[in-house]
């Protein structure tokens, strides 16, 4: 009897095999890409802004640096400080990412930075909070964003969030580094926080009643975003000073939640005051 059926093998699988040898096969290749994870406690960080800007932030501790000849090269062509890298080829790194991510010849595992708590928050400047955003390559974003309009913080729920890890900080582009990730349990009591030490909470909805851009702005200033779709949970916007609203001149009159984030930090930027 057959060990399976004629016809074409399977991907990988040379012709003639027997089952034995193609389940030998598959369990080598699972094992190899298992032994290829980092830990479950580990950041990972790939591309050169993102890992760049982590070795030059003191507050971030190193464990493991693979980088390709190329990459190497330039690293000290840019006298960029870094600990002696593992020299790698480029299939190498890109084993153990996701499929098509850009790694530019740089991989990173590191310890997260650690997170502060809403009472360590410097009660002069703007941030942002966002209500169950969990896709990485808008938190990511976001973060870039906030980074460059000088965000004080970005605080989210330690539950249906994305990790800063990996895809978000490909995204971010070096923002982690820059822009504390603030993590409570309760996102409600999070906000009462905020208030509690003088922060204006305003929400961010298309539905809101007021235009954000007439709102008398000041700081310290807190602005939460909801996830596309669901937008502000309905405790969330209870908890809020206000719900407004971004007017925009266009058709569309709703923005993807990173260009929400962005234009919000600019009105809030350009109009808050201390």
């Amino acid at each position: 009897m057959r060990d399976r059926p004629s016809g074409k093998p399977r991907a990988g699988e040379k012709p003639g095999a027997t089952r034995e040898q193609v389940e030998r096969r598959e369990r080598f290749e699972r094992a190899r890409r298992e032994s290829l994870q980092a830990p479950e406690d580990a950041a990972v960080l790939y591309g050169w802004h993102p890992v760049t800007a982590a070795l030059q932030n003191p507050a971030r501790r190193m464990r493991k640096l693979l980088a390709t000849e190329n990459a190497a090269r330039r690293l000290t062509d840019e006298k960029i400080e870094a600990p002696i890298p593992e020299i790698v080829r480029p299939d190498a790194i890109a084993a153990r990412l996701p499929p098509d991510s850009v790694h530019q010849g740089l991989y990173l595992e590191a310890d997260p930075l650690p997170s502060p708590l809403i009472e360590q928050l410097a009660t002069d400047g703007i941030v942002l909070v966002l209500d169950q955003v969990t896709d990485p390559h808008n938190v990511g974003a976001i973060f870039r964003t906030a980074a460059a309009y000088a965000a004080t913080a970005i605080v989210t729920t330690a539950r249906h969030s994305p990790e800063a890890t990996g895809v978000l900080a490909k995204a971010a582009s070096g923002a982690l580094e820059h822009v504390p990730l603030v993590t409570v349990q309760n996102l409600a009591r999070g906000l009462a926080a905020l208030k509690e030490r003088g922060f204006l909470v305003i929400g961010l909805d298309s539905s809101g009643g007021e235009d954000m851009a007439k709102l008398p702005l000041r700081r310290p200033l807190a602005l939460v975003l909801g996830a596309e779709g669901k937008g502000l949970r309905q405790l969330t916007k209870e908890t809020c000073d206000h719900v407004a609203r971004l007017d925009l001149p266009g058709t569309i009159q709703s923005l993807n939640v990173s260009n929400a984030a962005a234009v919000a930090l600019y009105i809030a930027h350009s109009r808050s005051e201390v």
